[in-house]
């Protein structure tokens, strides 16, 4: 008797009710609605992180260059949103015909982050030191954060 039971039960239990579907729909909707501004609201916390970690990426890359290469580089920020990275290999600090000079837009990747720098261009000589120390603040609407680079050319984010 009881195969019976579940056999019919099985059977006639063929399908989602039309209130069910619509009850899932609701509660997905109100997932998404609380979801998506959350989601929202960090991206610019998370363009700024990202562009302060591209900024730090590329001094430290220049700055390994320079040491395996035995010459210097030079990093410049020409504009509030590039960096230019400057394969300085006659040691005169200019870019001459024949050196390579690289250039990066950080917008193009973190739109709305601008970058400001304080005390002179990090010029990275053989020897993994910089000519000085420097500052680079990479600002947006969600604040700000601080790369530098001191006279031992170590580079760090604050």
């Amino acid at each position: 008797m009881e195969v019976r039971k579940l056999k019919r039960v099985l059977i006639e239990n063929s399908g989602f009710t039309v209130i069910q579907l619509l009850g899932a729909l609701a509660l997905m909707t109100v997932m998404i609605a609380i979801g998506v501004p959350q989601y929202v609201a960090l991206q610019p916390g998370m363009r700024l992180n990202g562009a302060a970690r591209e900024v730090l990426g590329k001094l430290m890359w220049a700055r390994s260059k320079a040491v395996e290469e035995n010459n210097q580089w030079v990093v410049t920020f020409p504009t509030n949103h590039t960096v230019q990275l400057l394969d300085d290999t006659n040691n005169n600090g200019v870019a001459d015909a024949g050196e390579s000079t690289t250039t990066v837009d950080i917008s193009t990747d973190y739109p709305g982050v601008t970058l400001s720098k304080s005390g002179s261009d990090p010029t990275f000589s053989t020897r993994g030191t910089a000519g000085g120390s420097t500052t680079i603040t990479i600002t947006n609407t969600s604040g700000s954060r601080t790369v530098t680079v001191n006279a031992a050319g170590n580079v760090k984010v604050s």
